[in-house]
């Protein structure tokens, strides 16, 4: 089947991020077709557009804002229906919707969502918390963590811990790996969600192989053995059934819907931990 592409030109007074993520999720629902990212962050004055409007015009297609002082906004729809370029400013409709519950006016404050605050801080510290515990590193105080993921050898467990950590929770992940005892530590944890990770033995056989692939590695080897594999699986299944830790199919689940899931566990968790 083949692709079709568009150009899709995202302009944003702050990071770019609020817009990025709208704009792939909103072209991912459409097959066959992909957009040509143009990112432009941190648009504040005129001479800025100007440069911004230039480029859409060299590239007309569709256009995604978050401007909110001045008549940046206005300039830049101005110049939109000059080029033939539709154009949406993507937070005035939720600005709108606040305005009419709340009825209150809004403040124009370019990146208003990233200031230095106490949530900030806390991403930061559980991300510097999470980097130093990877892959069973630090093991003595995962009682500090707010979540542990268990998962044998490509399970995702590193990359669902830094989304989860980009959310404001300590993350621990520990591999676990045939022979090779769990640390004492982890049977006394009372506070931290503990979250056992699987996937089919498939699965994991074949991003075991792609990693091996990276590497230049032998192939020959029980780490990508179909059987290996599978008992390693099995034998991981056991023992989270043992703990009566809840589980997480991630064969066929994104980093996002991974994370999203342990997050709905530790809401629940909190409140049984802080009504114990």
């Amino acid at each position: 089947m083949s692709r079709s592409y568009f150009h899709l030109h995202l302009v944003s007074d702050s990071t770019g991020e609020t817009l990025i993520n709208v704009g792939r999720a909103a072209a991912a629902q459409y097959e066959g077709i992909s957009a040509i990212e143009h990112v432009y962050p941190l648009v504040r004055s005129g001479p800025q557009l100007e440069r911004v409007i230039s480029e859409i015009k060299a590239a007309p297609g569709l256009v995604l804002y978050t401007l909110v002082g001045g008549d940046l906004g206005e300039r830049l729809e101005t110049a939109c229906r000059e080029t033939g370029s539709p154009c949406l400013s993507v937070l005035q409709p939720v600005h709108a919707l606040l305005q009419s519950y709340l009825g209150a006016q809004t403040t124009a404050r370019p990146g208003a969502q990233h200031m230095l605050n106490a949530e900030y801080f806390k991403r930061i510290d559980a991300m510097n918390f999470t980097l130093a515990h990877d892959d069973g590193n630090l093991p003595d105080d995962l009682e500090e963590a707010d979540v542990i993921l268990l998962g044998v050898s490509r399970t995702s467990k590193t990359p669902t811990s830094i989304y989860l950590a980009n959310r404001g929770l300590k993350t621990t992940n520990l591999p676990l790996v045939p022979g090779v005892p769990l640390p004492p530590a982890l049977e006394a944890a009372k506070r931290p969600l503990i979250v056992g990770l699987f996937a089919s033995p498939e699965r994991i056989v074949q991003i075991r192989q792609n990693r091996l692939l990276s590497l230049n590695a032998d192939e020959s080897t029980l780490y990508v053995d179909r059987e290996a594999v599978a008992d390693e699986i099995t034998s991981s299944r056991r023992l989270f059934t043992r703990n009566r830790w809840p589980t997480i199919d991630v064969t066929r689940r994104s980093i996002e819907e991974t994370a999203a899931a342990i997050l709905d566990l530790y809401r629940d968790h909190r409140l049984k931990f802080i009504a114990v």
